[in-house]
């Protein structure tokens, strides 16, 4: 494999696993980044873009997260927090006043973003140009009552959290997560990181792939929670809605980021340093650790993994999905993409691909973070 890109001395033996990763596992097209002390370490990109055109991976190729727009989605929050917009503690109907049907007058906001607010799915019907409509969906949650199932009151809510979250922060501020995030993260530090690809961008993006065992057939089921929880974005068929423009433009705050794995790491350098690079701050350092502050550790039984919480990021489990250091934090995305910080180590780092798959945990990220941790010791 052709690896394209650099990284600092001492860092070497990254390129040496990220390389491997396409002859060991598969990687089609691929990225790894990882900034310390404000300066990038590694910056490495390589395979292909386009299988169907033989479009190279470049330097600049965007790629969609899924949910590594989590992270970006939980910063805007965090910056309305410090505003004195927001407030963990306080019900989310205090913004939202149609929240508070069906029952859901005392969910806070902190509960929505720890995945604790008992609306996993939507169990209202709709299509897929509803699916990429935010306020139609924000509007069927609204309305919709809690899960009574005790295993909903701490479970992965994968899209509604998005449209939940995403309608806190236009409520309370007018804009959506997309010009927000645009605004106040991204232009600042000069992110190339999109929630809501522009038309002019979409042929940067990879095409991305379902690896064996992503797609679920959607079989009856006995398990109501179950069915309720079932993504629409897993779908034998949903690969095509993926690369379609319309998923790319949509701004589908739980989902729908597409970023180079360079401007990644860069957000997540900044987070790691207290929220400023460069000189340019985008959050109080108080803010950061608000954010990466424990509020909800546990297992999750639907999922059978361990799950722990911050205001919206997640946290070191046993699992150690996001490096050895103990106080990391980041998000992941469906498929295999990685994306935090290490505070300690003043890391930030990020792994974007194509190709997604079912292995968990998926050895892909875990070996480059286990070979970037070495080098950081040396």
């Amino acid at each position: 494999m052709d690896v394209q890109g650099f990284t600092a001395a001492g860092f070497e033996a990254v390129a040496e696993v990220f390389a491997r990763n396409f002859e060991r596992y598969g990687d089609v097209g691929a990225a790894f980044a990882a900034y310390r002390d404000s300066e990038p370490v590694v910056d490495l990109w390589g395979g292909t873009a386009d299988p169907a055109t033989g479009r190279p991976w470049y330097g600049d190729t965007l790629q969609l997260v899924f949910s590594g727009a989590k992270g970006l989605t939980a910063a805007c929050v965090l910056l309305l927090i410090e505003r004195g917009l927001l407030d963990l503690d306080a019900p989310a109907a205090r913004y939202w006043p149609e929240f508070a049907a069906a029952g859901k007058d005392r969910i806070t906001v902190g509960e929505i973003l720890s995945h604790q607010a008992r609306l996993p799915g939507v169990q209202a019907p709709y299509n897929t140009e509803e699916l990429l409509d935010h306020e139609h969906m924000a509007k069927l949650l609204a309305a919709q009552a809690p899960a009574h199932d005790p295993r909903a009151g701490f479970i992965y809510h994968a899209l509604t959290w998005g449209w939940l979250i995403g309608e806190l922060v236009r409520r309370v501020d007018g804009r959506t997560v997309g010009a927000f995030f645009a605004e106040e993260f991204a232009r600042p530090l000069g992110l190339d990181v999109w929630l809501g690809l522009p038309d002019e961008q979409h042929h940067r993006a990879a095409t991305a792939l379902a690896g064996p065992g992503v797609l679920q057939p959607q079989a009856e089921d006995d398990d109501p929670l179950l069915v309720l929880t079932r993504n629409p974005l897993l779908t034998p068929d949903a690969p095509a809605l993926w690369n379609s423009a319309a998923f790319r433009r949509a701004e589908i705050p739980a989902v729908g980021a597409h970023v180079t794995a360079s401007s990644m790491a860069r957000f997540y350098a900044c987070l790691a340093q207290g929220g400023e690079l460069h000189g340019v701050r985008v959050l109080k350092a108080a803010t950061v650790e608000l954010g990466r502050r424990e509020m909800r550790r546990g297992f999750a039984s639907l999922w059978d993994a361990p799950m722990a919480y911050g205001a919206g990021f997640e946290l070191r489990t046993e699992l150690a999905l996001f490096g050895p250091p103990p106080d990391t934090f980041g998000h992941a995305g469906a498929g295999g993409s990685r994306h935090g910080a290490w505070p300690g180590e003043r890391i930030g780092f990020s792994y974007t691909m194509n190709l997604t798959r079912a292995e968990f945990p998926d050895r892909r990220p875990l070996d480059l973070l286990d070979a970037l941790h070495d080098a950081v010791q040396l």
